[in-house]
């Protein structure tokens, strides 16, 4: 059983900044497909960003609503993935939740196995 555990949630103003961790258990994740989404209240959720291990690189790609503000990372030694968060602004503000799968994954939330509980993030103008 693979299990995901996020933290890093909280309140902070527009502008400030918020890293989110993912923390894995259950097996090695160094070659997953890492995705992260949010989900603000009466919206679907939305994908954020990924990272994935091909040929011993890792590559990372996000929407565009986050492009060059946000980044992520991962620490294989500790199981652990990042969602480093800059210059926020109030429509970040959601419960965001990180995914993983041991098949390469894209967009769509449905093609992720793994899910961890999801942390609060809120922005504040």
């Amino acid at each position: 059983q693979v299990q995901l555990v996020e933290s890093g949630g909280g309140l902070v103003q527009a502008g400030g900044s918020l890293r989110l961790s993912c923390a894995a258990s259950g097996r090695t994740f160094s070659r997953f497909v890492m995705g992260w989404f949010r989900q603000a209240p009466g919206k679907e959720r939305e994908f954020v960003g990924r990272l994935n291990w091909s040929g011993g690189i890792y590559y990372t790609y996000y929407a565009d609503s986050v492009k060059g503000r946000f980044t992520i990372s991962r620490d294989n030694a500790r199981n652990t993935v990042y969602l480093q968060m800059n210059s926020l602004k109030p429509e970040d503000t959601a419960v965001y939740y990180c995914a993983g799968d041991q098949v390469y994954s894209g967009t769509n939330p449905s093609e992720y196995d793994y899910w961890g509980q999801g942390t609060q993030v809120t922005v504040s103008s």
